[in-house]
């Protein structure tokens, strides 16, 4: 079984981390990205990304700062802290558990295409759906191509965990029936009926890979056994594609740094 997750934005650097890391396997063309995004002032980066102009200075100082030596780099599952990350509970992980996500895990990337979670990476800011002006190559995913995909396994069932903007890099190159897409649910309190909330879904992801990853879950028919943080699963509104879960009392608001800031609980 492989796990699919994707980058988040926000990111942390500790670089000063025990242990062995892995090069990223597509380091190669992840250095073609970064001479391309240096070569950019902070105005071509504000376009190019949507961003503000003081967003844009931080993020040509990111850029310029960017670096693939030794020993100033961070395990990308300790990296990244968005709110599917704040799910993922990455800090609880054992060794044991950390080096089987590693085999099992992989978390597709803008700037590295794909990475595993013991991979050393750097901060950097560059999404999957970016157009990329004056570059040889006119979007990421022409850039690619068929790369990231080329690195995952030939067979076997895949839960895929990432948001279209990332797993649409992978999906022209590989059997889509081994996909399987699960779907997080909250039940508005209004109405009833289950809702897609955002936040919600971001943490149940992480939350839902983490299980998967303490259990060793490796069978299609296990993955309705997940119960984390309120959710349960929905028979009646499920496909095998699609296993939908849903939770009345959403638990997940103490995974959150970005919940628990907004209610004022950090």
């Amino acid at each position: 079984m492989l796990i699919l997750l994707h980058s988040s934005k926000a990111m942390r650097s500790a670089p000063e981390q025990a242990g062995k890391l892995d090069k990223p396997e597509l380091l190669a063309q992840a250095r073609q990205l970064d001479a391309y995004l240096k070569s950019l002032s902070p105005a071509k980066l504000a376009s190019m990304m949507k961003l503000s102009a003081p967003l844009a200075a931080k993020t040509h100082a990111l850029i310029a700062a960017w670096t693939d030596a030794p020993g100033q780099q961070t395990a990308a599952l300790d990296s990244f802290i968005g709110d599917i990350y704040s799910g993922m509970q990455a800090p609880s992980l054992t060794a044991a558990e950390r080096q089987y996500a590693h085999k099992t895990l992989r978390i597709l990337s803008g700037l590295y295409g794909v990475l595993r979670p013991l991979d050393g990476i750097a901060p950097y800011r560059l999404e999957m759906g970016y157009k990329l002006p004056g570059f040889a190559h006119k979007d990421m995913y022409a850039f690619w191509g068929s790369r990231v995909a080329e690195t995952l396994p030939a067979k076997g069932i895949v839960v895929n965990l990432a948001a279209k903007e990332y797993y649409d890099v992978v999906t022209p190159y590989m059997d889509t029936a081994r996909f399987v897409s699960p779907k997080f649910l909250t039940i508005n309190r209004k109405t009833g009926e289950p809702a897609f909330v955002t936040v919600h879904a971001k943490v149940a992801r992480g939350a839902f890979a983490h299980w998967l990853l303490v259990n060793r879950i490796t069978g299609a028919a296990d993955l309705a056994g997940f119960d984390e943080i309120g959710y349960r699963y929905d028979k009646k509104r499920s496909t095998p594609e699609t296993p939908v879960f849903v939770c009345k009392d959403f638990g997940g608001t103490g995974l959150s740094i970005r919940m628990q800031d907004k209610l004022g609980l950090s």
